[in-house]
C-alpha cells in the first residue's frame, strides 16, 4: 500500500468519527468584502452554537487578523517545518472562534516531502474533529491556489458587488474554473452572495445576470444565497478592527449577515450535507498542486 493509500484511509477513518464542514468563501476580484464576510458569518455560526474555525488562505496578505484585531504567534509554516501542534497554531478570536493564519505556507505545499504530507494530513484530522465548520477564506482572483481551493471544497461562496468589474472577474472565476478537467458543474454548486447592494433587488439582479451566462456558456449552476446591503457601520467596524455582527449588531448589514448565516446552517440543499472535512480537503489541495508543479 502506498504513501497516498495510506492517508486516503486514515482520512476515510476520521471522517467516520467526525466531519467537518467546509466552505471556501472565494471572489473574482479583490476588495468586494470576501474576508468581512468571512469572518462576520462565522461570527454568527459560533452564536448559533457551532464550533467554527477561519483558515486564512490568502497567504501574503493579513486581512482576517486585521479584521479580528488578533495576531497569532504560529502559522502554518510553524506546523509544517517546526514541530508545533494544530491545537499551537490556532489562536483564539472574539465568540470563541478559532484563527489559523496560512502563511506563505499554503504556497509551499507542493513541495512538500511525504513525511511532511502526512504530519500535516495528521494535524488536520485533529481540526476536523475540534470544528464544527472550517470557513476558508480564499485570497482574491483567479490565482492557481484560489483555483484549486475552490476546486476541492465541497461548498463554495462567491462574493460579487454592483461594480461591474466584480461580476466581469467572478464571470472569470467561474469561466476558469469550468475549464479544470477535475471540476465536474453537476456534482458541485457554486453559492452566490451579493454584497454591497443598494437593496434586495439588485442583488437578485446581480445574481440572474451571471446565472444566465453561467447556465448559457459555462453549464455551470449557480444558487442565490442572498444579500448584504450597502452599510456604513460595516466600513466603520472595518476601521475599529472589529466585526460588524459585534459592533453593530443592529445595523442593516449585521442582520443581513445573520440572516445569511442561519440560512446555511439550515439549508436542506444535498450540497450543503457533504461533510468531507478539512483534511481530506488539504490531501485532494496537495494533489492538485503536485500535478501542476
Amino acid at each position: 500500500m502506498d504513501q497516498a493509500t495510506i492517508l486516503r484511509e486514515k482520512v476515510k477513518s476520521s471522517q467516520e468519527a467526525s466531519n467537518a464542514r467546509v466552505i471556501a468563501v472565494t471572489s473574482g476580484k479583490g476588495g468586494v468584502g470576501k474576508t468581512s464576510l468571512s469572518v462576520n458569518l462565522g461570527m454568527e455560526m459560533a452564536k448559533l452554537g457551532k464550533k467554527v474555525v477561519i483558515f486564512d488562505a490568502d497567504f501574503g496578505l493579513a486581512n482576517v487578523e486585521v479584521m479580528l484585531g488578533i495576531r497569532p504567534t504560529y502559522n502554518l509554516l510553524d506546523l509544517i517545518h517546526k514541530n508545533k501542534t494544530m491545537p499551537e497554531i490556532i489562536t483564539q478570536g472574539p465568540m470563541g472562534i478559532g484563527f489559523v493564519s496560512g502563511g506563505s505556507g499554503v504556497s509551499e505545499l507542493a513541495s512538500l516531502d511525504k513525511n511532511s504530507i502526512k504530519l500535516l494530513i495528521s494535524e488536520m484530522i485533529k481540526l476536523d474533529k475540534m470544528y464544527d465548520v472550517v470557513i476558508i477564506d480564499t485570497g482574491a482572483g483567479i490565482t492557481d491556489s484560489v483555483m484549486e481551493f475552490v476546486m476541492v471544497s465541497p461548498e463554495v461562496l462567491l462574493v460579487v458587488t454592483p461594480e461591474p468589474t466584480s461580476i466581469t472577474d467572478a464571470y472569470s472565476l467561474l469561466k476558469v474554473l469550468r475549464r479544470k478537467g477535475e471540476f465536474n458543474p453537476l456534482y458541485k454548486t457554486i453559492n452566490v452572495i451579493s454584497n454591497r447592494v443598494e437593496n434586495e433587488n439588485e442583488g437578485k439582479e446581480i445574481f440572474s445576470k451571471m446565472n444566465t451566462v453561467s447556465s448559457k456558456f459555462l453549464n455551470t449552476k449557480l444558487e442565490y444565497l442572498g444579500s448584504v446591503p450597502q452599510d456604513k457601520n460595516a466600513s466603520m467596524a472595518i476601521i475599529e478592527q472589529k466585526p460588524v455582527v459585534v459592533a453593530y449588531p443592529n445595523s442593516p448589514a449585521s442582520k443581513a449577515i445573520v440572516g445569511l448565516a442561519e440560512k446555511i446552517l439550515n439549508c436542506e440543499h444535498e450540497d450543503y450535507k457533504k461533510k468531507d472535512g478539512i483534511a481530506k480537503v488539504f490531501l485532494d489541495f496537495i494533489k492538485f498542486k503536485k500535478r501542476s508543479k
